[in-house]
């Protein structure tokens, strides 16, 4: 009896085993899903998902094609695949296999072949392309600054290449813009300063028109990506909430950008104005939450009157990837609840961002003494590098990762300061913005890193840690 027993208590156990092994397999299950996907020749990233969350491998077997991790829940994992663009004449196809315990599962990758046009690149809008890839399309930028921003009433206003030059710099020519793109840069910000020579009914000079373009032109003809901005003229652009001969002004200029410049595609971006802010109604220093909330609404107005203006105009105006100014261009304001991104039907925003900090070493010469600070002569300490990268962890988590950011000036004022310090400055900036995703654009003026006479940088070991950055931190 008690043998009998015990064969059935084994029976049992077995049987009880096989049972729960049963239902630990049916509990592991493997789902996998989508296991196909189509990309334009373009590119880009799609998502698929696994259940439920367990550790997963992937083969992709093209180099082109790549998986990495975008979200995960106890239940499921959320992955991406990331296509670059075709550039071949043909469908290409990839296969990237998923591996979770012992289920393997193929995922089918196919895209569109490179179809070549008749149309010169700098007039094409690519239908598909995102404004996070055309940040990452511009790479290292930099400023043709103290140029066609410049202004003075001391100018003589006989010949538009006075203005060009009142401030330092040599005529612009094609050599010299060709010197930049050699040099690794991929884009150019263009600051203007529309109200030189502008007419009583605010007609843009056509001289300055005729300029401008001239310049993009030789930056596009580059495969530079191009910025054009109002510059400078910041006393009557802060009044365009409020006074409607101001907001036609405004809207006269940009209406007469837009027409000019409807033809040119995805390598030209606007944006709007620069280093707006309403100190005389809130500085942090002084004012109440109200009047804090009135001079961010002005610049918030300022915005949406802008994206409103260009796509109401004409041409490639509709598509344009467009600049989104905050608050004086500090960057504690982008995530601020008070700064209001405009509507806009196209989706195709980026804010932009300046970065002089600490201020006493980007905007002092060493040992200036002004009524707020003295001049640093160096900058490289532990808690500098804190500062930095505090900074640009703070837009990363609260702007990159939702909206597409562009630091559109940065740079430290050299005077009295070795050129090696101004280079760390400078280049431990620049990765700092580029690791996170952003696009750095260097302030440069005559007389800066950039020799216009030569057509090249004077300091080669500042171009050289420049140039690592992207090479470090590569983008798909």
């Amino acid at each position: 009896m008690t043998q009998i027993f015990k064969k059935t208590l084994l029976t049992s156990l077995v049987l009880f085993l096989m049972t729960a092994c049963s239902d630990d397999k049916k509990e592991l299950k493997i789902i996998v899903e989508p296991t196909s996907f189509h990309f334009e020749q373009t590119g880009g990233s799609k998502k698929f998902g696994i259940t439920p969350n367990e550790p997963a491998t992937f083969q992709s077997s093209e180099a082109w094609c790549k998986v990495t991790s975008e979200s995960s829940t106890p239940v499921q994992a959320i992955y991406n695949i990331t296509v670059e663009p075709n550039t071949t004449p043909d469908v290409r196809n990839a296969i990237i296999t998923v591996s979770v315990k012992e289920h393997i599962q193929e995922i089918n990758v196919e895209q569109a072949a490179y179809i070549q046009s008749d149309e010169p690149e700098k007039y094409t809008v690519r239908e598909n392309l995102t404004t996070h890839q055309l940040i990452n399309e511009m790479g290292l930028g930099i400023n043709l600054g103290n140029t066609l921003d410049a202004v003075g009433d001391w100018i003589d206003p006989s010949n538009i290449l006075n203005y060009e030059q009142a401030w330092g710099s040599p005529i612009i020519t094609q050599e010299i813009i060709e010197g930049y793109a050699k040099a690794g840069y991929s884009s150019l910000r263009i600051p203007v300063s529309w109200g030189n020579l502008l007419s009583d009914d605010f007609k843009v000079h056509p001289d300055l028109m005729d300029r401008v373009e001239k310049i993009l032109n030789w930056t596009l003809d580059c495969g530079m990506v191009a910025i054009i901005n109002i510059h400078h003229e910041n006393e009557w652009i802060k009044q365009v909430p409020t006074d409607s001969k101001a907001k036609e002004k405004f809207t006269s200029i940009w209406k007469q950008i837009c027409e000019r410049f409807e033809k040119y595609g995805d390598h030209l971006l606007f944006e709007p104005m620069n280093e707006i802010g309403y100190d005389e109604i809130w500085t942090p220093w002084g004012g109440s939450e109200a009047d804090k909330a009135k001079a961010l609404g002005y610049v918030n107005d300022l915005n949406q009157l802008f994206v409103d203006i260009v796509r109401n105009s004409g041409g490639n105006n509709a598509k344009r990837h467009l600049l989104v100014e905050i608050y004086n261009t500090n960057l504690e304001y982008a995530y601020d609840p008070l700064f209001k991104m405009p509507n806009d039907p196209a989706n195709r925003l980026a804010l932009t961002v300046h970065y002089y900090t600490p201020a006493n070493f980007a905007i002092l010469g060493g040992g200036e003494v002004v009524d707020w600070g003295v001049g640093r002569e160096s900058w490289g300490t532990e808690a500098d590098f804190k500062e930095l990268n505090d900074n640009m962890d703070l837009l990363k988590k609260n702007c990159v990762d939702k909206i597409p950011v562009i630091i559109g000036e940065y740079c430290a004022d050299s005077r009295n300061r070795t050129k090696e310090v101004i280079r760390l400055f400078c280049v431990s900036v620049t990765e700092a913005i580029y690791s996170r995703g952003m696009c750095p654009m260097l302030w440069d003026t005559p007389g800066g890193q950039y020799n216009r006479q030569t057509c090249q940088f004077d300091d080669p070991l500042f171009l050289e840690e420049m140039m690592a950055i992207p090479v470090k931190y590569p983008r798909n």
